[in-house]
C-alpha cells in the first residue's frame, strides 16, 4: 500500500473508532469520589483549564485561583431551598443533563455530550453565608475543554432568575 492510502484509511478509521468508544461509554470517565460540600466548600477546580468554580479563590494553592477557573456564583433572592428547586427544574430540561443527586441545599448534575458521551460533573450548593449558589463544573477527562464548562454555566446564568419570578 502506498503512504497516501494508509493515511486515508487511518483518517477514516479514527473517527469511527472514537464514535464507537464514546457510544460504549469508554470516554465518559469516572465521577470523582470527593464531590459534595466539605467544610463549606465544593471540590476545588482542576489545575488544568477544563473547569470553573465560584470558590476558586478559597483554595490556598494559587493554581486553583487562576483566571480560567474563576466564575461568579448564581445570585439568589429569597429562599435557598426554593432556589435549588428552581435550578433543578431548569436543569432537568437541559440537553444532556442528568440529575444525580438533590438535597434541599445541593444539586449534582452530569452533562453528557451526545455523540462521544464525554461527561462533565457540575455541583450547585446554596451557601447561606453569601446567600448565593456556589458552583463547580469540570470535565472528567482531558486537560482542556475549549471553554465548554464556562459557556454552559454562562448559558445557565442567562436563563437564571435570582428571584424565581
Amino acid at each position: 500500500m502506498r503512504n497516501i492510502e494508509v493515511v486515508i484509511i487511518v483518517a477514516l478509521l479514527v473517527p469511527v473508532l472514537l464514535l464507537a468508544a464514546g457510544q460504549w461509554g469508554l470516554l465518559a470517565g469516572r465521577a470523582p469520589a470527593n464531590l459534595g460540600v466539605h467544610d463549606g466548600k465544593l471540590k476545588p477546580p482542576s489545575r488544568t483549564p477544563n473547569s470553573v468554580s465560584s470558590q476558586a479563590a478559597l483554595w490556598p494553592d494559587g493554581d486553583y485561583a487562576s483566571a480560567y477557573a474563576r466564575i461568579e456564583p448564581l445570585p439568589v433572592r429569597g429562599d435557598g431551598g426554593a432556589a435549588i428547586a428552581r435550578l433543578h427544574r431548569l436543569l432537568a430540561a437541559w440537553p444532556g443533563a442528568h440529575i444525580v443527586e438533590q438535597r434541599p441545599d445541593y444539586l449534582r448534575v452530569e452533562f453528557r455530550t451526545r455523540l462521544l458521551r464525554f461527561t462533565d460533573d457540575a455541583e450547585f450548593w446554596f451557601d447561606p453565608a453569601t446567600h448565593a449558589i456556589q458552583l463547580r463544573s469540570a470535565s472528567r477527562l482531558g486537560r482542556k475543554d475549549f471553554g465548554v464548562n464556562r459557556a454552559r454555566i454562562e448559558a445557565l446564568r442567562a436563563k437564571w432568575d435570582p428571584a424565581g419570578a
